[in-house]
């Protein structure tokens, strides 16, 4: 019985490292490592168009929702991303031949991946949605660049008064005159009171052409003198 003893406390603790070395049995989602392969998910800028980034519509298939994030150069597709999609080996497989397809075609013209129909065709569906919005923010650019460059502030001459400086500031859009900002006046109650009535007239008559403000002459004529410099420095 004395030696029994020793043999079963050895076994005993031969256990211990056994049960506190016992391995995990949790498993860890691959899925979004393999919606990014390498070559495809760059999205810095480069080149003096920059880059825009357009988010297809979600789309459900039987698998899973399916939705991509585009990334473009310019017109051209550099990068895509997938934000969702269904958690499915065929789908992870399907993904890279998907995005590495698009990069060439650079179009939602691509083949279905054998196996993942149905995400191939949710895949399509959101990237064609998001190629349409690049689309359409790229034919209203051209409309808003046009704007503008049609609109154009022009700032006048200061003028000193015995009041105190003025000068004001002009936007023009074409040729009419569509705003008028007083960068410097007289800190004067009765400025305070002509200068709205200065600017109305502007508007009004689309030049420096207009009456002086009763009780606000030295302003005015200060006014009128900034005003018709920004109308000449447009024109030059």
């Amino acid at each position: 019985m004395k030696r029994v003893i020793p043999v079963l406390v050895l076994s005993v603790a031969g256990l211990i490292p056994v049960w506190r070395y016992e391995p995990s049995t949790g498993t860890t989602s691959t899925t979004e490592a393999a919606s990014t392969p390498s070559g495809s998910s760059s999205t810095s800028s480069s080149g003096s168009s920059g880059s825009t980034t357009f988010t297809g519509t979600t789309v459900a298939t039987e698998k899973g929702d399916v939705q991509v994030q585009v990334t473009f150069e310019g017109d051209r597709i550099t990068a895509v991303k997938m934000l969702k999609q269904p958690n499915h080996p065929q789908t992870t497989a399907a993904v890279p031949k998907l995005i590495a397809e698009t990069l060439a075609a650079q179009s939602a013209d691509i083949d279905t991946v054998s196996g993942a129909t149905l995400t191939s065709d949710g895949y399509k569906e959101s990237l064609q949605a998001a190629i349409d919005a690049e689309a359409a923010a790229a034919s209203a650019s051209p409309s808003a660049s046009a704007a503008a460059s049609a609109s154009r502030t022009v700032a006048g001459s200061t003028v000193a008064t015995e009041k105190g400086d003025v000068q004001v500031q002009v936007t023009f859009e074409g040729d009419r005159i569509t705003a008028v900002k007083m960068l410097k006046q007289p800190n004067h109650p009765q400025t305070t009171a002509a200068v709205p009535k200065l600017i109305a007239e502007t508007l009004a008559a689309q030049s420096a052409d207009i009456d002086t403000v009763s009780g606000a002459t030295l302003t005015s004529d200060g006014y009128k003198e900034s005003l018709q410099a920004a109308i000449d420095a447009k024109g030059a």
